[in-house]
């Protein structure tokens, strides 16, 4: 076999491996040993006709751009790249076009089976920085395969079973800086992440939406902050809004803290310590076990104004409980009464607010729904600000979000049927 003939029988057998087909043809395969690197030159057959990537009419060939590299996948742990250049077609209707490679999305510089691979590896690795390094890949290189991961899944993604929602926020960043996140409470997805949290914002995540989906949503689940509320009568008039129980929790945990903090300071001016070091004791009550039990029952059986304040609470737990939005009005009416008869200021607060939202509160007997999904999403997030030690960038932490948590369909298509 000549040299020409080696030659000719490596390239076809890399065109095999790669999928390539006509009208591309691998021209020939170079191996570096002192580089680690395996170099794949790539053509488009002379003679052969283009056809312009928008309305694929066989059109005369202008130029070739310059030539570009695609990273793909090792071949025997040497890094293998594709070269070519892409020859630029004279389209009557669409003007001077560079044709779509076989291998590669548009301007995408590594091949289709490296960003599936790149994908894979990134799902499973702890940060972006681990992926990187696995890959032997920059950052920034990392960061972008990711950005089109996420784009790709959203095009493909499908809202149509979406009639369920939950608004949340998330901290972003340092001080008093959010993102409003929309979740799907049917697949448990992230839907999407926008800035701050104020009503343009959750306009916006109405909005993103399409509107055919849009007017199919029939509830959301949301705290009782304004911004969410007014949004939602505004983009999406139909949907009914259901105030989230964990929020309302929140608040009474806030009113009972409020009464302790206000009565150790007395019982301190006295020389009385019992509620010292105690909020835990109150707020996470069942958890409590052994000595802290003993001692939290003590405290409950002492005339404290604390020891009151959490009983209203854990009272109202069974609000939820009720069978219908009937009962439970009738549950809220007495227990809003009893809490009005008390000398509780923080508890009555709470307590009117509640009344103000009560429509919002009853609506969870109808559907059922509450921010858990929103909030098991949590812990995730936090991991994902942890294992990249904050971000400054809003987009690449939306970025991240959605890769994570949106599920989706994040891979590229593979035209072809490589032998690889």
């Amino acid at each position: 076999m000549t040299e020409q003939e080696a030659e000719a029988a490596v390239a076809a057998h890399y065109g095999m491996l790669l999928g390539i087909q006509s009208p591309w043809r691998v021209k020939r395969a170079r191996l570096e040993i002192a580089q680690r690197l395996v170099d794949i030159e790539v053509e488009h057959e002379p003679g052969r006709p283009v056809r312009c990537p928008q309305c694929q009419r066989e059109c005369r060939r202008h130029d070739h751009s310059p030539e570009r590299t695609w990273r793909h996948l090792d071949v025997m742990q040497f890094t293998t790249q594709i070269r070519a250049r892409l020859p630029r077609c004279a389209c009557e209707e669409h003007g001077v076009i560079t044709l779509v490679p076989q291998w590669a999305e548009p301007g995408s510089r590594f091949t289709l089976m490296f960003e599936i691979f790149a994908v894979q590896v990134l799902i499973a690795s702890a940060s972006l920085t681990q992926g990187a390094e696995l890959l032997r890949l920059d950052w920034d290189s990392v960061q972008r395969i990711m950005d089109r991961a996420v784009e790709r899944g959203l095009k493909r993604r499908s809202t149509d079973e979406v009639t369920l929602v939950g608004l949340d926020e998330k901290s972003f960043g340092r001080g008093h800086n959010y993102v409003s996140v929309m979740t799907d409470h049917t697949q448990s997805r992230v839907l999407e992440v926008v800035k701050e949290r104020t009503t343009a914002a959750a306009v916006a995540l109405w909005e993103s939406l399409p509107m055919e989906q849009r007017v199919k949503i029939v509830a959301a689940s949301m705290d009782m902050g304004a911004g969410f509320a007014a949004a939602t009568r505004q983009a999406a008039a139909q949907a009914k809004i259901v105030h989230d129980r964990f929020h309302v929790s929140k608040h009474l945990n806030e009113a009972v803290d409020k009464v302790r903090r206000d009565e150790h300071r007395r019982l301190m001016e006295k020389g009385d310590e019992s509620l010292k070091h105690t909020k835990f004791l109150w707020l996470q009550s069942a958890a409590v076990e052994g000595e802290h039990a003993m001692a939290f029952a003590d405290l409950c059986a002492r005339e404290l104004k604390t020891a009151k304040a959490w009983a209203y609470k854990e009272l109202f737990v069974e609000f939820w409980t009720q069978p219908d939005a009937i009962q439970a009005h009738r549950f809220f009416d007495e227990w809003y009464a009893t809490i009005m008869r008390s000398k509780l200021e923080p508890l009555k607060k709470v307590a009117r607010m509640l009344r103000s939202h009560l429509s919002g509160l009853l609506n969870y007997f109808e559907y059922r729904i509450t921010n858990a999904i929103a909030e098991g999403f949590n812990s995730r997030i936090q991991s994902l600000k942890a294992a990249a030690r904050g971000f400054r960038s809003f987009e690449n932490y939306r970025t991240r979000i959605l890769f994570f948590c949106g599920k989706l369909d994040l891979a590229p298509d593979l035209p072809l049927a490589p032998c690889h």
